[in-house]
């Protein structure tokens, strides 16, 4: 009885599963990205992912982790930073939007199925390598291959050139490399990792491509902007990453003016340190007039901070 009753329970979840297997792709359909990302107004690539612009990207590099964090933080978004990363290029900067893959524990018969999929849709080669043929000048590969260590190298440095012309970026992996001698050989590859091992991907699956995945305490979706300085990486959502970029921006300049009149003696720390009278105001909107040719921020982005100003 008990038998028959488990039998007539596991046949509609057989159907369901087999639903689920029919239907499984490796990407969302267009109209899905579009709704997982409601807040992005700006130009998306043709499966929906959203492009922030190129001007924004170039000018997160001289952006700080805090104070990318700090605007994500007053926005709500309390979960984008993770640490404890192995930097292939100490001291230089990572930024790109992002091209997410979800790797995964293999089971043979959803391998199977995802390769035949995959074959459908005109995909070449080894599943390891098809996020790699997706990417865009300006992406940054991140994909989550669970930690694993021994077997557990998604890329070695053939693959890794193939990212570096595609993408002009290195990768995020919550993961390992192989060959890494030869990454490290390959110019701009700034690469954050959890390690390397000399063994290459084996019992591994491919699950999904520009879809959701976790990185650390981080929920990552395609388009976010990443920015990863020494052993930190964070994730911005696109339809903040201009708002990251322009507070950023008037932080570095308050900070270079600041330090500039400390060194001259012209305020006291404490002055610097606090909330800035009139008279501060008033002179640090003449210093950036007078040094505006020669200031790491865009010159029309200094004028429109300028005509914000009654001074």
């Amino acid at each position: 009885m008990e038998s028959s009753r488990i039998k007539l329970l596991f046949i509609p979840f057989f159907f369901v599963l087999c639903s689920f297997l029919h239907a499984q792709s490796l990407t969302m359909e267009r109209e899905e990205m579009i709704g997982l990302t409601p807040d992005w107004e700006g130009e998306r690539y043709p499966d929906g992912r959203p492009k922030v612009p190129d001007d924004i990207l170039k000018r997160m590099k001289q952006i700080s982790l805090e104070q990318a964090w700090s605007v994500l933080r007053g926005a709500g978004y309390s979960q984008q930073y993770e640490t404890d990363w192995e930097n292939i290029y100490p001291g230089e900067v990572l930024v790109g939007r992002v091209l997410t893959a979800q790797y995964m524990p293999l089971r043979p018969e959803i391998r199977k199925h995802l390769e035949e999929k995959g074959a459908e849709e005109g995909r070449i080669g080894d599943m390891v390598s098809w996020p790699i043929d997706m990417l865009e000048n300006g992406d940054v590969y991140v994909a989550d291959s669970y930690g694993k260590v021994e077997d557990g190298p998604i890329i070695g440095d053939n693959l890794a050139t193939s990212i570096a012309a595609k993408s002009g970026n290195g990768v995020v992996f919550n993961g390992t490399v192989r060959d890494l001698d030869g990454l490290m050989e390959i110019p701009g590859f700034t690469s954050f990792i959890r390690g390397s091992h000399p063994s290459y991907q084996q019992q591994m699956m491919l699950t999904g491509i520009n879809i959701p995945i976790r990185i650390g305490p981080v929920t990552v979706m395609p388009g976010d902007v990443v920015l990863g300085k020494l052993d930190g990486v964070i994730f911005i959502p696109p339809h903040l990453a201009e708002k990251v970029v322009k507070t950023g921006e008037l932080i570095l300049l308050r900070d270079r003016f600041g330090h500039q009149r400390l060194r001259e003696g012209k305020y006291t720390p404490g002055q610097i340190d606090a909330r800035w009278n009139d008279e501060i105001e008033r002179d640090f909107s003449q210093w950036m007039e007078a040094n505006m040719d020669d200031l790491p921020v865009p010159k029309e982005e200094i004028q429109e901070l300028l005509k914000t100003r009654t001074w």
